[in-house]
């Protein structure tokens, strides 16, 4: 704007003076005015195109690591359902307390128990009376239900070999009745789980091909944009590696950056599930979050340089006739 009215003072004197002198300034303005103007649009047009390129890196790597964290996640999710299942144990009538006290303690000490909890049949009842709505015991006159034990297991023995060894060796049992566990449930859980978990990776694994061929393309783009640049350097004797090396070196950048991006919204949806499913302890599994990062960042890295690599020798290797 300040070439602008400099231009028009300039022509207003000139009107009034008719030097040449006055007619060299008002050319040289103008020049400078227009290169000014150039210079400008195209740095907005470089900042916008790294801009688009690092957004693009940003949400690819995002959605990328999300699908990352849901594999990642899956067999601790699994054990979280595995371990709501519960083997109840009913103990006759005739049942000592100390035998309950000592098969209370037993089972709490074995390898295969997450936690065990003695249910009397008094407790039973009262539960069972508040979740249907009435005391069933005043018109029966006596309580039906049985002391009992509710073993709830550690994921790696939710399995029906495994609860079947278990519910066996409980049953031998002199003073127990019975054993009881849902065996439909627990199958239909682990086949879903193998279903599922198969398809994760599966669709993990293409959507690192589809980020890879997303990454690839933004970056031929703006290496396109660029390719009179790179000729005309080459023509000008400088060497392909020389030529390279910026092109290569800034588009790493954005894709540090564009990785550090999507690593702080992974943050955010981590610390929003981790209020929802605070059980899960994502948020504290450093180990775990630490490898996803890097890969991450690793990932952002490689895909750049490879793909400004062989975007940038495209442009190297073709004849100048075919640049249009």
């Amino acid at each position: 704007m300040k070439y602008l009215k400099a231009k028009i003072r300039l022509i207003v004197r000139m009107k009034k003076e008719g030097t040449h002198f006055k007619m060299v300034s008002y050319f040289y303005i103008t020049i400078q005015f227009m290169a000014s103007s150039f210079e400008s649009y195209q740095k907005r047009r470089l900042i916008t195109s790294y801009l688009s390129v690092t957004v693009s890196i940003a949400l690819v790597l995002f959605v990328l690591g999300m699908f990352g964290l849901l594999a990642l996640n899956t067999q601790k999710v699994a054990n979280h359902f595995k371990e709501q299942i519960a083997l109840t144990v009913y103990l006759k009538d005739s049942a000592k307390e100390i035998e309950i006290t000592q098969l209370q303690k037993k089972l709490a000490l074995a390898d295969y128990t997450k936690s065990a909890t003695f249910v009397s049949k008094q407790d039973a009842a009262e539960q069972h009376s508040e979740e249907i709505g009435e005391n069933y015991m005043d018109f029966l006159g006596y309580n039906p239900l049985q002391n009992s034990i509710d073993v709830f297991l550690n994921a790696a023995y939710v399995d029906s070999e495994s609860i079947q060894v278990i519910s066996n060796e409980l049953s031998a049992k002199n003073y127990v009745e019975s054993v009881s566990y849902d065996r439909p449930l627990i199958s239909l859980l682990n086949d879903n789980i193998r279903r599922i978990s198969f398809w994760i990776l599966v669709i993990s694994g293409g959507f690192l091909v589809i980020s890879i061929l997303l990454i690839n393309s933004s970056i031929r783009l703006a290496i396109y944009s660029k390719r009179m640049i790179i000729k005309t350097m080459q023509m000008v004797g400088a060497t392909k590696r020389f030529i390279r090396r910026p092109f290569v070196w800034t588009h790493m950048q954005l894709g540090i950056l564009g990785a550090l991006l999507a690593i702080a919204g992974i943050v955010a949806m981590i610390e929003y599930v981790s209020r929802l499913f605070p059980q899960l302890d994502i948020k504290y599994d450093y180990p775990m979050l630490g490898m996803l990062f890097g890969s991450i960042l690793l990932i952002g890295i490689v895909i750049t340089a490879i793909s400004t690599f062989f975007a940038t020798q495209r442009y190297l290797n073709l004849k100048t006739d075919r640049l249009y």
